[in-house]
């Protein structure tokens, strides 16, 4: 029973994750208005230059903002480079809790990077903000990061065992 608990609380925590990681990424920190999505979308749809346009602002070069911003040393050049690794730092650690062999390093990065990819698709879709390949890069280097943190905890800690033993103390 405390097994199934403590996996509706994870589960309900990945959730609103999820859906704060939606908020700041597509909204900022603006309230979510489902109208303006739709009204978006539907000009996009109607008008693909929109869209088009918002690709052409995009950044396709690998590393070009990184460079950028750690040069600068502007606060929110590093905000924006290390908020982009911290932000997806929490799926990793989720993508990590998954039990032992069902998510790889490589599973893990390739989650972490789908992920990111589709928001970053739904920024040009939707024409809220701009796609940025050095995105891709920090996010997926976050959720790398969370699951090799979780990983080393678990060897560390044996916390993976605990929480999966958890249900069958009685």
């Amino acid at each position: 029973m405390k097994k199934k608990l403590v996996e509706a609380a994870v589960q309900a925590l990945f959730a609103l994750y999820l859906y704060v990681l939606v908020k700041i990424i597509l909204f900022k920190f603006a309230p979510v208005d489902l109208a303006f999505l739709r009204e978006r979308l539907r000009r996009n749809m109607e008008s693909p230059g929109w869209i088009a346009g918002r690709l052409e602002q995009g950044n396709f070069v690998p590393f070009r903002e990184i460079s950028r911003s750690y040069h600068a040393m502007s606060e929110h050049g590093l905000v924006n480079l290390y908020g982009n690794i911290a932000i997806f730092i929490p799926l990793g650690l989720f993508l990590g809790r998954m039990p032992a062999g069902k998510m790889t390093a490589a599973g893990a990065l390739l989650s972490a990077l789908g992920v990111s990819l589709g928001l970053e698709c739904a920024q040009a879709l939707l024409s809220i903000g701009s796609f940025d390949v050095d995105d891709l890069i920090l996010n997926t280097g976050g959720g790398l990061l969370g699951f090799i943190a979780w990983r080393i905890s678990v060897k560390i800690n044996g916390t993976n065992a605990m929480i999966q033993g958890a249900g069958r103390r009685k």
